[in-house]
């Protein structure tokens, strides 16, 4: 069995719909495919409208979550919630609140590259997400159209670095609300890609602990921005912690290189993640 428990639609800032997601993972081999796209379920519908038979669909969204270190850092991190009931009144809350704050980050940064001299607009970046939640690759897209950038990667390195004058910080949940608002709404956690240092500062591992105690039901081992070391040190972690140890390709379609099905979950560890929820069943059939 071939599970990939995080992938992103245009829901988000993937670039296939939905619907193109759930063909193109039976169609890679996949016989389970979770859509966890950021911070909205908006593309839940469409995802369950068009799946293949023989794909069973996981429902989930990767929260944007922070973490405020001892030292005063400000540690950026994602969990994946899965199975939750989406119309649970804090987590509906709370997914308005980031859509919401997405949206105000996305104009505010926009305005600033124009202010900077970048011949884009608001309504350009509204049309690439398409109605999805707005994120940085929808203005990186814009930049490659006006000529201002040749790709995601150079826009993402230039104009739309965290560290430059243009960026706007996005509104996230405290890890530990989030933890607990998935818990209540009937779902299971898993920290998305904990080591991906290149992304930025990375918790220690007495966070983890923390989580683990709190409730955190899985963490990401097998991920493209883990290099073998970061899977070992992962895969140890979640021995100790007893967290289940998921893998997956964190697919973006063109937005990223990664192919669907890259990293895997086991069998095991699914049904095992699968069995805490209480709101929700992966969709089979």
């Amino acid at each position: 069995m071939r599970i990939d428990l995080h992938t992103h639609t245009t829901a988000s800032d993937g670039t296939d719909t939905p619907a193109e997601l759930v063909v193109a993972a039976r169609r890679a081999g996949l016989d389970v495919l979770a859509v966890t796209d950021h911070d909205t379920t908006a593309g839940w519908a469409d995802a369950i409208a068009a799946r293949p038979i023989g794909l069973t669909l996981v429902t989930g969204v990767e929260f944007s979550c922070v973490h405020h270190a001892a030292d005063g850092r400000r540690i950026s991190m994602h969990l994946l919630g899965y199975l939750f009931d989406p119309d649970h009144p804090a987590l509906h809350a709370e997914l308005e609140r980031l859509r919401a704050g997405r949206l105000h980050r996305g104009r505010l940064m926009v305005a600033n590259l124009v202010a900077g001299g970048y011949p884009i607009t608001w309504e350009q970046v509204q049309a690439f997400a398409d109605g999805g939640s707005v994120g940085r690759p929808h203005i990186g897209r814009a930049l490659i159209k006006a000529g201002a950038v040749i790709d995601l990667t150079a826009a993402f390195r230039g104009p739309l670095s965290g560290r430059g004058p243009y960026y706007v910080r996005k509104p996230d949940t405290p890890v530990f609300d989030a933890l607990r608002i998935i818990d209540q709404a009937g779902g299971t956690s898993v920290f998305a890609h904990p080591l991906a240092h290149r992304r930025g500062p990375v918790v220690d591992d007495s966070v983890v602990v923390e989580l683990a105690a709190a409730g955190l039901t899985g963490i990401e081992v097998d991920h493209p921005d883990h290099d073998e070391a970061d899977r070992a040190h992962a895969a140890t972690l979640a021995r100790e912690l007893d967290l289940i140890p998921t893998g997956s390709s964190d697919y973006h379609g063109t937005n990223k290189t990664v192919r669907l099905g890259e990293n895997l979950t086991t069998p095991d560890a699914y049904e095992r993640l699968v069995a805490v929820a209480t709101a929700r069943r992966p969709i089979a059939g």
